[in-house]
């Protein structure tokens, strides 16, 4: 059979993808096409008039190979694959410790659902991608012009599906499990240049079983990465559209991602076409960096060379964003972007070792150089003429029928990571020796071995201390393989500079330099303030109350001292973490200038969210009050709890309620001297809406007792207050009057708000206490009962007495086969449903019963001492004296008689003594009286 003439580059090695996929399918049809498209597209990319580089994000291999070809092409254009409205953010990366993620963060929506918020997209930079190497370049290199030409972060969320923005299929989800240092991106959107990763989970799973490696990272390093670390620049570009390619052809065609992806190639060559054109710049002096992914594109606009017409761009919403730098991490990386642990750090840790192998110079800015590297910026040669177009060679032919490189084994490197190891696991508690180390590099090598390696990884390694060094038992806070990934290179973590901080950041730095600490750094700093002799300290001390409000709870954490309401220490001490926590600060300068303004704007917020209580907008009011001396912003939220509390249907938050406007009335009136209007309007408010709620709420099986309970405190503990105001209490006896329970706990709770109104004398309700022990059918429910006594004296605390009274009878009268399987429903029902009131009663049982043993035999209860009656006394002279002093001066009784509504007229003098007995047995029964009076007199 005659060959084929070739006319093209790839057509040999498309001819033999055809010929095997006849010989190994037995039909070209299917398998055929798909090898022979992705030569296609192969061909297709490097044929392109605007040269494309395809990367892959954090990958070693890309950036090496993007330091290569911008040494040796000098472009004057470069278009990167990120958010267009990121660019200006690039160069405060001049002032940052790598790896930082740019921000764009958004707190108020408009255009997108309400609970998507807050917004925040983040894209992550280390020095070991191909994307910083590009932006050093472009930033360092005079005449050079960085683009952004992917779409804006708006057009990100616009193109989310509405159900969830970072459900499977959207750019990627947040952390899964944010531990450590993974959760320095929060609840972002990640933005990755060159997501190569199988989207078609029977691929992957095919590649690592066939692999023999558990994560597509480590597949990846090892038949991608480290080939490719010493390729051409043209072997390097063919392979990684060939993966592109090969993986956007295995993905399932009705993937809504797909269409996301076709649509941001669709926008990134609109706007390459729309900058050629506006600044004249040849094609060939420019380099188009972007995923191998999008390499392999097929969309309709792809080329210059395309007359499709411009991809239709829609407006942004009208959604604010802010935009910032942000601290990342490798284990933000990795957890984000789903990597295997340590990924990220074995990158970093190949990448420094492979630019020292090949004498590279890597750009970086001029900031981030060290000492040894800031005076050789590794000038190239002067860049060819540009040619007519590009020429393209089938190296890719070559590269996958070559055997693999034989890279002998690195003794040194993993004789040094084995006793590295063994010192980090003894540090940390384990008991290694140099027997493990031993072991751990033969069970390296044997695992190398077993997976097909010519020489052990990094993961290898990793897996082989786990086997020989890891015990049953974690000695300490980090396992082995956390070990490995320190060793290995280590969590790196970045931080942002001072100058591209906002202002809200740099503010709070400037206002904390009185306590002369180092913020800026990670570790935990203790601070002693002693406001009484350095009262210059106290802004200080305001300033972090606010922070603890509004920053993580270890930001800022208060050790000694507090702040209440009415209440401010003196000394106070505080464990500061501002420099570990710089994400949170920097996120808080997006919503305001000042952390005064960002707080207002957080309580006015919260108190006019749909999801707002009175009881919160009490809560509120009490920071507002706490943290903030702003008497305005207190009365616009007192007025907002107002019109909440008088909105309510329900009464779930009755105690809370209770507890926050007893604890504002008692620091007005301590205070202040008056209320504030808010306040009484609260009062009067929640008197009548309480007497309303009560008998619905009495009668409603889903109210608690404990709701119950702080309605009728509230409406007896302010009902002097709503009285003196306007209330009439008439309306609280009619509720009362109205209410009808029928659960035990609430029957005796309206009793004791009815003895509380006067309705039920004591002995009255003595006598109903007993009758319910007295009858057998009743006595299971008597603990609850007890529990509606108990929660009683929130409303009544005077019922106190009466309350330990009832539960000493009750011990007292039930015979043992009833009090026995009856005690451990009353230590149930006391323990759930009123916890804070029986420390109440165990007070009032110490003053009631004896204190000693001996004393407890002769013992009498006081509600069972009978009343004594009063006897007669022989009346002392000093007291007839006061008598006789009395009837000569009668006008000050008097006038006290007629102020009490009395007329007794006095006896003459010539009475008989008597005719006085009833005053004199008077004065005998109550002599306290008479004796001061006499003692006050001198007689």
């Amino acid at each position: 059979m005659t060959a084929p003439t070739v006319t093209g580059p790839f057509d040999a090695l498309r001819e033999q993808l055809t010929d095997a996929a006849s010989t190994f399918a037995g039909s070209p049809d299917v398998l055929g096409a798909i090898l022979a498209g992705i030569v296609d597209d192969v061909d297709r990319a490097l044929s392109e008039r605007l040269e494309i580089f395809p990367v892959c994000h954090h990958s070693p291999a890309s950036a090496l190979a993007m330091v290569r070809r911008l040494r040796a092409k000098q472009p004057r254009v470069i278009y990167l694959e990120l958010c267009e409205d990121l660019q200006p953010l690039l160069g405060e990366l001049r002032n940052c410790r790598l790896p930082v993620a740019v921000q764009a963060f958004a707190s108020e929506l408009s255009g997108f659902p309400a609970a998507w918020g807050p917004l925040s997209v983040v894209a992550p930079v280390t020095e070991a991608s191909a994307e910083y190497q590009a932006i050093a370049y472009a930033l360092e290199t005079p005449g050079v012009e960085l683009v952004l030409v992917d779409r804006s972060t708006d057009h990100v969320f616009q193109w989310s599906p509405r159900e969830d923005p970072t459900a499977p299929g959207g750019d990627a989800g947040p952390p899964t499990d944010p531990t450590d240092e993974s959760g320095l991106h929060g609840d972002a959107v990640g933005l990755e240049i060159g997501d190569l990763r199988p989207r078609f989970a029977e691929l992957e799973a095919y590649l690592l079983h066939h692999g023999k490696v558990r994560h597509w990272s480590e597949w990846w390093d090892q038949y991608v990465e480290r080939p490719l670390t010493d390729a051409d620049h043209d072997t390097y570009r063919q392979v990684m559209v060939l993966i592109g390619s090969l993986f956007r052809r295995l993905r399932p065609a009705d993937s809504d991602r797909l269409d996301r992806d076709e649509d941001r190639e669709r926008y990134m060559w609109t706007r390459m076409r729309q900058h050629l054109a506006t600044s004249g710049v040849d094609p060939a002096e420019c380099l188009y960096v972007c995923g191998a992914f999008h390499a392999a594109s097929r969309v309709e606009q792809f080329g210059l060379s395309s007359t499709a017409a411009d991809f239709d761009i829609t407006p942004r919403t009208d959604t604010r964003w802010r935009y910032g730098l942000i601290p990342s991490s490798h284990s933000a990386i990795e957890a984000q972007f789903h990597l295997a642990p340590g990924s990220v750090s074995i990158a970093a840790a190949t990448w420094t070792k492979a630019v020292s192998r090949h004498r590279l110079s890597p750009y970086r800015l001029d900031s981030q150089r060290s000492a040894a590297t800031r005076g050789r910026r590794g000038r190239a040669t002067a860049a060819p003429p540009p040619a007519a177009g590009p020429v393209v060679d089938d190296a890719l032919t070559g590269f996958l029928a070559a055997p693999p490189e034989l890279d002998g084994l690195d003794e040194a490197e993993l004789r040094g990571w084995c006793v590295d190891i063994v010192r980090l696991a003894r540090r940390n508690g384990y008991l290694a020796s140099t027997a493990d180390a031993i072991a751990v590099y033969e069970t390296s090598v044997l695992l190398a071995a077993l997976r097909n390696r010519v020489r052990p990884t990094p993961y290898d390694f990793a897996d082989a201390a786990v086997t020989c060094i890891e015990k049953d038992v974690v000695p300490g806070r980090r396992d082995v393989r956390r070990l490995c990934e320190i060793l290995l290179g280590g969590d790196r973590i970045g931080q942002v500079g001072y100058d591209s901080l906002p202002p809200l950041a740099r503010d709070v730095l400037d206002r904390l330099q009185p306590l002369g600490l180092a913020l800026e750094k990670r570790q935990v700093q203790r601070a002693l303030l002693d406001l009484g002799g350095h009262p210059e300290l106290a802004p200080c001390s305001d300033l972090l109350w606010i922070l603890r409000h509004l920053l993580p709870p270890d930001a800022a954490r208060p050790i000694m001292g507090e702040r209440r309401l009415g209440h401010r220490s003196i000394q106070e001490s505080w464990d500061l973490a501002l420099g570990r926590n710089q994400r949170a600060l920097i996120e808080l300068g997006y919503e305001g200038v000042t952390v005064e303004q960002v707080l207002e704007q957080r309580l006015r917020r919260s108190v006019r969210g749909p999801d707002a209580t009175a009881s919160s907008a009490l809560a509120a009011v009490e920071d507002a009050i706490r943290l903030l001396d702003s008497p305005r912003l207190v009365e616009d939220l007192g007025a907002r709890a107002v019109d909440l509390l008088a909105a309510e249907r329900t009464v779930d938050d009755a105690p809370d309620v209770l507890r926050r406007i007893r604890g504002l009335l008692g620091h007005y009136r301590t205070t202040a001297p008056s209320l504030p209007a808010w306040c009484e309007a609260f009062v009067t408010t929640g008197y009548a809406h309480y007497c309303t709620l009560l008998p619905t709420a009495v009668s409603a099986e889903e109210t608690e007792v404990r709701q119950v309970a702080a309605m009728l405190g509230f409406l007896f503990s302010v009902e002097g207050l709503a009285l003196s105001l306007g209330c009439d209490r008439t309306q609280l006896e009619l509720a009362v009057a109205q209410s009808h329970p029928t659960a035990p706990a609430k029957v005796a709770l309206l009793w004791a708000g009815r003895h509380q109104l006067g309705l039920l004398p004591l002995a009255e309700l003595r006598a109903r206490c007993a009758e319910l022990l007295a009858n057998p059918l009743v006595v299971p429910a008597f603990p609850q009962y007890l529990a509606g006594l108990v929660h009683a004296l929130e409303p009544v605390p005077g019922l106190a007495p009466f309350v330990v009274e009832t539960m000493s009878t009750a011990f007292a009268r039930l015979p043992d086969p009833v009090l026995l399987p009856w005690l451990p429903t009353l230590i149930t029902t006391l323990r759930d449903q009123g916890p804070e009131l029986v420390p109440l009663l165990v007070r009032e049982a110490g003053r009631t019963f004896p204190g000693a043993l001996p004393e407890l035999d002769s013992w009498v209860p006081p509600w069972l001492t009978p009343p004594s009656a009063p006897q007669a006394v022989a009346v002392p002279a000093p007291q007839r004296r006061v008598g006789v002093l009395l009837a000569a001066h009668p006008e000050a009784v008097d006038a006290v008689a007629s102020l009490l509504g009395h007329d007794c007229g006095w006896p003459s003098s010539a009475d008989s003594p008597d005719d006085r007995g009833g005053v004199n047995a008077l004065l005998a029964a109550h002599p306290e009286t008479t004796d001061a009076v006499v003692r006050y007199l001198g007689a």
